[in-house]
């Protein structure tokens, strides 16, 4: 009898425990400057925002919406502040067109309308790790616009960012292992340089972007513009295959 009552206790634990985990799941979304009541009658900088907007898991998606929402305000920022006060991608939408409606009346000659496009794609999704690619370009005055692609790497499970040292084992190996493929890619001999071709690697020492992609099939790196290389050069792209990459890693 006593038996019984456990292994019917335990049942019931595993399947509560089950009820509790929540898969979260993710919702296409977009926004326009169209939806603005400021925009109904005048003429507005353009403002596209592609994103994804998770569900299921209430405290897990609180996280990782917040996170994709602080990267749309910190894309619409204008001016010096480094922190954004919005606190919906409207407000942030406005805030941006009426900086420019303001430089607009400060500078009627300017050249150029502003505007932003914006975007959030859910590129890796497994049970311990989910991957957002995060791009951004602007035009904000001046001879040229200038966008910049960045990752998310989170723990599905807790909606926390996963760390260098929980995606990699040894960060070092990797750095040596990229270094070979960044110099095959871009034709340049073991003996040289790295700078030697123009890059701008400081203290002529090899190193990866703080950002870090991950696809089915690729590990990815991207030098934004000015980062390594001049803005004419535009963004350069390191990819290695996730067969390769795969005893590096510390996470499947």
């Amino acid at each position: 009898m006593n038996t019984r009552i456990t292994v019917l206790a335990l049942i019931a634990l595993i399947t509560v425990s089950c009820n509790q985990e929540k898969n979260i799941e993710f919702s296409p979304e977009s926004f326009t400057e169209k939806e603005l009541s400021i925009c109904k009658n005048s003429k507005c900088p353009e403002i596209t925002i592609n994103y994804v907007e998770v569900f299921g898991d209430d405290e897990v998606s609180k996280k990782i919406n917040k996170k994709i929402k602080n990267f749309i305000f910190s894309s619409l920022l204008m001016g010096e502040d480094s922190i954004p006060s919005a606190k919906t991608i409207q407000e942030a939408a406005t805030n941006f067109i009426e900086a420019y409606n303001a430089d607009k009346a400060q500078f009627p000659d300017m050249a150029g309308d502003y505007f932003a496009e914006i975007s959030v794609n859910e590129i890796y999704n497994s049970p311990k790790h989910i991957c957002f690619e995060m791009r951004q370009y602007l035009f904000t005055g001046g001879a040229h616009g200038y966008g910049t692609t960045s990752f998310l790497n989170l723990d599905p499970k807790t909606g926390d960012e996963l760390t260098s040292k929980e995606l990699f084992k040894s960060n070092k190996e990797l750095v040596a292992f990229a270094e070979n493929k960044f110099r095959l890619q871009q034709n340049i001999a073991k003996n040289q340089s790295i700078n030697d071709t123009g890059f701008w690697f400081e203290n002529e020492k090899f190193y990866l972007p703080e950002s870090v992609g991950f696809t089915r099939d690729s590990l990815i790196f991207i030098y934004n513009q000015y980062d390594i290389a001049s803005y004419a050069d535009g963004p350069i792209e390191l990819k290695i295959a996730m067969k390769e990459a795969a005893p590096f890693l510390s996470i499947d």
